[in-house]
């Protein structure tokens, strides 16, 4: 049993470990937002990370969340992605990299595989002399559930 009556919450090691390296106190709030982000079963956003961490911690600042989150961000240790829905939202990133598809109409979220722009990538380095990092996108658009309903209407 955890801090929240939930699944045990402990921070991956690595991410621990990288961050002691840095020189960086491990504080018990620094240590519930990386174990939040960590046992996240979808991207979160900073708003969903501070209601959890203030249910154990409820005089921790957002500011805190803001902190610590773009430090794991510098050392790469999380993504940062606009599902489109006006917020930011974080995922570790030891957890693969993957893009998501976002409908702009109903929301859906459809994941695509990091495959699907190995061709993009390859022709912004030969054709612009650009380094990509398409390590998580969120790519907006319409699905076609919605393109159909579109379509009728017309």
């Amino acid at each position: 049993m955890n801090l929240f009556g939930k699944k045990q919450m402990e921070p991956h090691n690595h991410i621990v470990d990288e961050l002691s390296q840095k020189g960086l106190r491990m504080t018990p709030q620094r240590l519930m937002i990386v174990a939040v982000v960590e046992n996240s079963t979808n991207h979160i956003s900073v708003e969903e990370i501070y209601a959890q961490v203030t249910e154990k911690y409820p005089n921790v600042n957002i500011s805190t969340v803001y902190r610590t989150l773009d430090t794991l961000e510098e050392l790469k240790l999380v993504t940062k992605t606009d599902l489109g829905d006006g917020r930011v939202r974080y995922h570790p990133a030891d957890k693969g990299h993957h893009h998501h598809l976002v409908c702009r109409e109903c929301g859906a979220i459809i994941d695509l595989d990091e495959k699907a722009l190995t061709g993009l990538q390859e022709t912004l380095l030969r054709d612009y002399n650009f380094i990509a990092d398409l390590r998580h996108l969120g790519i907006s658009g319409i699905c076609i559930k919605c393109n159909r309903q579109v379509v009728k209407k017309e």
